[in-house]
């Protein structure tokens, strides 16, 4: 009952709670209408073919995210002995995740075959409140990251490089772009807020424009449409230093730390904490020209 109702309250309906099931529509109302009953509480306002959660609802929501991770920990410790098992949910940066997951997922799930990843990406503050509301199992988002809750591990060190397209001049303040976009992930980004924050300081408001994939912001970079902030590893794991100028920048900006974020109040997960010891040296930043 709690995993059907909890998929209900994710997907906002009965449909797509179903195909996340793999369930038929018609058992997940049924099954829903009866906990409610058994509850004697409404636990979803019904609104033409959306269903939205009420208060009780969403108070129940965060007893069933602990009591389903409970049993999920209960499984791993009484099942091969601990052995890592089961889904594994990753929240990554989208930049962390072309760039460092590869190589640590494709060792992982060679050694662990019985664990069931799933990967999504995001902006850092989006992948803090998933960890957060029990949506993913660990994040990677770049830190220091403030919050109690959470254990945080740091992992590599990122440069991060101004990047114009080729014929741009060269750039030392904000002023010398003080005329372009910014070129950027949704709100939420770590590396946005830094270019944002680098601009205001020099009193420049600029225009941002938001994109879902690195690949299509550097090519609009590479175009002219604006300006962007990137880790130049990436840039040279890609070969992309023939299509765009990179600029460097004050160090307080240039580096950051990328993090392993979970839960505290999870002691136990055997999937999570393999994939946190995939992690004990973190390869160092590539050199490059200036």
């Amino acid at each position: 009952m709690l995993r059907i109702f909890k998929a209900v309250a994710d997907e906002g309906g009965v449909a797509r709670a179903a195909e996340r099931l793999h369930c038929v529509q018609s058992n997940v109302s049924t099954r829903l209408t009866q906990f409610e009953k058994k509850l004697d509480v409404k636990l979803f306002h019904r609104v033409g073919n959306r269903l939205i959660i009420t208060q009780d609802g969403v108070r129940l929501l965060d007893y069933a995210e602990r009591l389903l991770q409970l049993a999920e920990e209960a499984k791993a410790a009484v099942t091969g002995k601990g052995a890592p098992s089961g889904p594994l949910r990753i929240g990554s940066m989208e930049t962390a995740a072309a760039l460092r997951l590869p190589p640590i997922l494709a060792k992982y799930h060679e050694q662990y075959p019985q664990v069931n990843l799933e990967i999504q990406t995001g902006p850092t503050h989006f992948m803090l409140e998933q960890v957060l509301n029990h949506m993913v199992d660990i994040g990677v988002v770049a830190g220091p990251i403030n919050c109690p809750d959470l254990n945080q591990q740091n992992i590599f060190e990122e440069e991060l490089v101004l990047v114009t397209e080729l014929g741009h001049g060269p750039v030392t303040t904000a002023a010398d772009v003080a005329s372009s976009t910014i070129l950027s992930f949704r709100a939420g980004c770590a590396y946005r807020y830094r270019l944002e924050q680098w601009f205001t300081e020099s009193g420049i408001q600029p225009k941002i424009v938001e994109f879902g994939a690195f690949e299509t912001i550097l090519a609009c970079v590479g175009a002219g449409m604006g300006v962007s902030l990137m880790p130049v590893a990436l840039l040279i794991k890609r070969n992309l230093l023939s299509s765009v100028r990179i600029h460097t920048l004050p160090r307080r900006l240039a580096r950051v730390d990328t993090m392993l974020i979970w839960r505290k109040d999870i002691c136990r997960h055997a999937a999570r904490d393999a994939f946190i010891a995939h992690f004990p040296n973190a390869p160092e930043v590539p050199e490059h020209v200036n």
